[in-house]
């Protein structure tokens, strides 16, 4: 043991003598253990490097990039998508309340996106006319909800932009499958459908009632 406690003394000494104590100041380099996380093989900005053929570290991205993220508009609202706001949370700024309408100007054609969006991710399940009779529920599902019952048909715009980006009970999110105005787009269309259901006559512009009488 005496030996033991020894050689702890010396090595201890040993090693503060090589590395000093913590804090104190000395003109020797420190010793880096892994100096890879120090010292990387990087270009930094606006710094010359003769790697290029103009001596700048910094280049221009290749012809036909495609930026990973564009500025969304919608009415008065522009953000990214990676900020948080109405636009892409479906929630009132500071709250946990949903936005009661579509920020996005609903149009023939945005409702169009929409329906093609929703053919591809929600049809499976819910089914082409939203009454929860796609093709999944041959196979025994039996908990698709029915996009016209009225507990759906009542939600606000935001609360079922928020179910389609993150789910809810046993419907699994689509935020990484379908982009921010895409899911508004759904949203749109799904409103469309549900229209569809309880529209009257005069719903119908008047040039087009023609049309449903054939």
């Amino acid at each position: 043991m005496r030996y033991f406690l020894l050689a702890l003394m010396l090595a201890t000494v040993a090693a503060v003598g090589v590395a000093g104590f913590r804090g104190t100041l000395s003109r020797k380099p420190p010793i880096e253990v892994f100096p890879d996380m120090d010292r990387q093989a990087k270009l930094r900005p606006q710094v010359p490097n003769a790697f290029f053929p103009d001596g700048r570290s910094s280049q221009l991205p290749p012809s036909g990039t495609v930026a990973r993220s564009r500025k969304m508009v919608a009415g008065n609202e522009s953000v990214y998508p990676f900020e948080e706001g109405p636009l892409t949370t479906g929630r009132i700024t500071g709250t946990t309340n949903f936005i009661e309408l579509n920020p996005f100007p609903v149009n023939v054609s945005f409702i169009a996106r929409g329906q093609d969006r929703y053919q591809i991710t929600c049809s499976p399940c819910h089914g082409a006319q939203g009454d929860g009779k796609g093709s999944i529920s041959k196979y025994g599902f039996a908990t698709i909800a029915n996009l016209h019952d009225k507990r759906i048909s009542t939600q606000p715009d935001g609360e079922l932009f928020n179910t389609v980006g993150h789910g809810k009970n046993t419907m699994s999110g689509y935020a990484s499958n379908v982009s921010i105005d895409d899911r508004w787009a759904i949203v749109a269309y799904l409103r469309a459908l549900q229209l569809s259901r309880v529209a009257v006559i005069e719903d119908v512009p008047a040039d087009k009632r023609a049309l449903l009488k054939k």
